[in-house]
């Protein structure tokens, strides 16, 4: 009997490894064909999405300074006089000031100086407050802006007009000549008088220097004494120390004067300049009160000593 002849490869383990082999390679190319739609589904989702909204840039402070050695002593001395005859120890517990409780001291600070004698007291207070927004569409620097802003309305001071939008004249189309003879558009034959057009209105009165400081405000003119009680006020002329809008002060400034009457016969005048510089927003509160026949406190003196101060934190600020 002829046996048949034997050929390697064809049984046993070897024949088992190609099949394996064979089965590893169709799998493969099967996950392979599976997965390759993935991309392009990816890429389809992304494009549903749309692009990603811009983020409003941060402000440029991250921190704010120490307020109570932020004031150098010989400021505080022409800020407050009547410390200089204190004792010693009271003199120096007046000039080291009262620092305010905040619960953030990267957000908000705040100091706080008095010194008082019988006659007259004098008053001092600091507020910085950075303006943070959580919301990514909207600026720290607006967001700022926006607190200033209700701050100079409350002090009833209004904003800055802003200039109306300009538009472009009307263009006219010259209309055909009349035919000699015709009626013209308005259906009257040529040459015929047409009927007196009524006046135009009455312009309006001029505004006469002092009427818009004179309009009440709720507090008495800075510079002027407090009427008496069922006196009507008068209009008087602007002496350019009522509250108003300040330039040249950080970003955005105004200053507030207000001054009201102390039990029988004392004054008090508060002076506040309230400034912004990118998302940091400033107060200096000076008050001055006086008792007895001392004359009220002068608006001019205590300005110029709360600008000064405040171009001083300005100029802190820009370090």
């Amino acid at each position: 009997m002829q046996r048949k002849r034997y050929t390697p490869g064809r049984t046993g383990s070897t024949a088992r490894t190609a099949v394996v082999l064979t089965l590893g390679l169709g799998l493969g190319i099967g996950l392979t064909g599976c997965s390759s739609g993935t991309p392009a589904d990816d890429i389809a989702v992304d494009a549903k999405a749309g692009p990603a909204a811009p983020v409003a840039p941060p402000g440029r402070y991250r921190t704010l300074f120490e307020p109570c050695g932020a004031v150098p002593q010989a400021t505080l001395k022409d800020l407050l006089p009547g410390a200089a005859a204190l004792a010693d120890a009271e003199r120096d517990k007046a000039y080291r000031g009262v620092a305010s409780v905040t619960y953030d001291t990267d957000r908000r600070v705040g100091c706080t100086w008095k010194a008082d004698t019988p006659d007259i007291s004098h008053r001092l207070v600091l507020d910085i407050e950075r303006v943070v927004s959580y919301d990514t569409a909207v600026s720290d620097d607006d967001r700022a802006q926006e607190v200033y802003v209700r701050k100079q309305l409350a002090a009833g001071i209004p904003l800055p007009p802003t200039a109306p939008p300009t538009t472009a004249p009307a263009t006219t189309t010259p209309s055909a000549p009349a035919t000699p003879g015709s009626p013209t558009a308005s259906g009257r034959p040529p040459g015929a008088t047409q009927g007196a057009t009524p006046p135009a209105s009455p312009p309006a009165a001029a505004t006469k220097p002092g009427d818009a400081a004179g309009a009440p405000s709720g507090k008495p003119s800075a510079g002027g004494t407090v009427p008496p009680s069922g006196a009507t006020p008068s209009n008087p002329s602007p002496t350019g120390l009522e509250p108003r809008v300040l330039e040249g002060l950080g970003n955005v400034a105004f200053l507030d004067d207000a001054l009201s009457t102390v039990g029988a016969d004392g004054h008090q005048r508060a002076v506040s300049v309230v400034f912004r510089t990118s998302n940091v927003i400033v107060t200096v509160s000076y008050r001055e009160q006086t008792t007895g026949s001392a004359e009220a406190p002068d608006s001019t003196e205590l300005q110029e000593k709360a600008r000064n101060l405040a171009r001083l934190l300005a100029e802190r600020l820009e370090e």
